[in-house]
């Protein structure tokens, strides 16, 4: 069952989706540090690219790309359509915030459906999940020098372990994988988009979650302070 073609499908639907929308995440970072077009094309295919290929190295399988460069393409032109639309400084940061959730919720659970079709406990196949969702856009902060999202407070990695839990979930009580993953992507989705709309944001020790965005405030290249 996870080996057919309705899996497949099903994944490679996410997947692509996922590339597109962290690409332009990425795309929109780039443009929050003023990059040249190099640096657009640079900074969101690796965006778009970079989960899913460590996990597909973690787990000793091609990368898939590699195999099937359409991921390649679409990513590069999601980035070269960004480049040439124009954004202020604010718009790109709340546009590269919800473009990045899109793709968190893709991506995790293409990630933890793939990790599963490795025949992996259900419990790798949930990091995976979190790793292929959470990767690209660490590289991403990493290349434009801003400090990652993951370790800023922000309900980021949990919101795609709920996600992958569920896609998992279903995918072992044998509930059909597009339903399976639909759902994953909505639960996941739904909890990062309501901490982004209120300010959710886990705390240091004795406080536990922030919540509000009075003092967040952003920095001078439109990103969020931690």
């Amino acid at each position: 069952m996870m080996n057919g073609a309705i899996v497949q499908n099903a994944i490679n639907g996410f997947m692509y989706f996922g590339d597109i929308v962290f690409a332009v995440s990425g795309a929109l970072a780039a443009g929050r540090r003023r990059m040249d077009i190099v640096g657009y094309v640079l900074v969101g295919t690796i965006t778009g690219l970079g989960g899913g290929s460590l996990r597909d190295v973690l787990l000793d399988r091609p990368v898939w790309w590699t195999r099937e460069p359409l991921e390649l393409y679409l990513c590069i032109a999601a980035t070269l359509l960004t480049y040439f639309w124009r954004f202020n400084v604010t718009d790109r940061y709340r546009a590269s915030v919800w473009f990045d959730a899109l793709g968190l919720s893709a991506f995790a659970v293409t990630g933890s459906t793939v990790a599963l079709q490795m025949q992996v406990p259900w419990t790798i196949a949930v990091f995976m999940g979190m790793m292929t969702a959470t990767g690209g856009g660490v590289i991403r902060d990493l290349l434009i020098g801003a400090r990652p999202m993951i370790l800023c407070g922000e309900i980021y990695a949990v919101a795609a372990l709920v996600g992958a839990f569920v896609n998992v979930g279903m995918l072992q009580l044998g509930e059909q994988p597009e339903v399976a993953m639909a759902s994953g992507f909505v639960a996941t989705l739904m909890l990062r988009g309501v901490t982004i709309v209120h300010g959710i944001r886990l705390g240091p020790p004795g406080e536990f979650v922030r919540i509000g965005r009075a003092e967040q405030g952003l920095d001078i290249s439109g990103g969020p302070r931690c």
